[in-house]
């Protein structure tokens, strides 16, 4: 009988660690089936239950996976780690989301509702071999630059200078730059801080920024130009041996955020519309081993 710790996904919650006894109790009673996703360390990303060799009784031997510190299974096309996945509950995404939007309506409390609106949603989120997500980010550490720029966005709105107008542009750009750099760097699994960093310049956000304002010039333009935005931001994810790679296309943006902006006009459908719209986003970014890119 194996000593490694074992996780499995159960309604969206990643559930663990626990000895691989206690999970072979959980697949006798029924609780992982054949088709729930579980991980131990040593793999290269989460896998069906019956995919591994031996853990499910009658199960049909799939490829082995690589041991701790073996190489990486490469999939088709370059890549390994496989893609990212989201999941929650919609009525908690409802409520959650109306609390969050009524606090922030206030300004004041916006720093601590977005943590406490993280703190739930990051562990919605199951990343290949990284099991347990959590955010520890603090309000505090946001306050000064936040309500700098509330400052500075009501300065230049007493002095009604029309040119003073740019220090807005370039402020929020800032606030999206450092929010961008907080967030990442605050993601932790099993409440070890992953050493995550942004590395995307500011000026390479105004670039995108401008670019998708002028791309909405062409009416369907914007998709590609958020697309190829989307692409920019994850590969600028650094502190892990695996790439962050998005695979998404413009067409995919396009088609996806129409039906989605038609959904939402009824009001019912919105959390499911959101919720189908990460799901995609989730599915398109995949963790690809350095330099294991076609052409690279």
């Amino acid at each position: 009988m194996s000593n490694r710790n074992w996780f499995y996904a159960s309604e969206g919650q990643q559930k663990g660690p626990l000895p691989e006894v206690q999970l072979r109790d959980l697949i006798a009673r029924g609780t992982i089936r054949h088709d729930t996703l579980v991980w131990t360390e040593g793999m290269s990303g989460w896998q069906k239950a019956a995919e591994i060799p031996g853990l499910i009784p009658g199960a049909a031997p799939p490829p082995a996976f690589p041991q701790a510190g073996g190489p990486p299974v490469v999939a088709s096309g370059g890549y390994s780690g496989g893609p990212l996945s989201i999941d929650f509950g919609i009525w908690e995404f409802t409520w959650r989301s109306i609390v969050f939007a009524i606090a922030s309506a206030f300004v004041i409390p916006l720093p601590w509702m977005l943590v406490w609106y993280l703190k739930w949603l990051i562990p919605c989120v199951r990343v290949p071999g990284r099991p347990n997500l959590s955010f520890e980010g603090t309000a505090m550490a946001v306050v000064p630059w936040f309500f700098g720029a509330v400052v500075l966005f009501i300065a230049v709105r007493l002095l009604d200078i029309r040119v003073l107008d740019i220090l807005i542009f370039l402020a929020e750009i800032a606030l999206y730059w450092l929010f961008f750099k907080w967030v990442i760097a605050n993601i932790a699994s099993n409440g070890q801080p992953l050493g995550l960093s942004f590395v995307g310049t500011p000026w390479a956000l105004i670039g995108w920024a401008l670019l998708a304002t002028i791309s909405f010039i062409t009416i369907i333009g914007w998709a590609w130009v958020y697309a190829a935005a989307t692409r920019w931001f994850c590969r600028n994810i650094e502190g892990t041996r695996h790439e962050v790679i998005f695979n998404g296309s413009g067409l995919e943006f396009l088609w996806r955020v129409i039906v989605a902006a038609i959904g939402a006009a009824f009001i019912i459908p919105i959390p499911w519309v959101y919720r189908w719209i990460w799901r995609w986003l989730a599915s398109q970014t995949v963790l690809v081993e350095r330099g294991s890119q076609p052409g690279v």
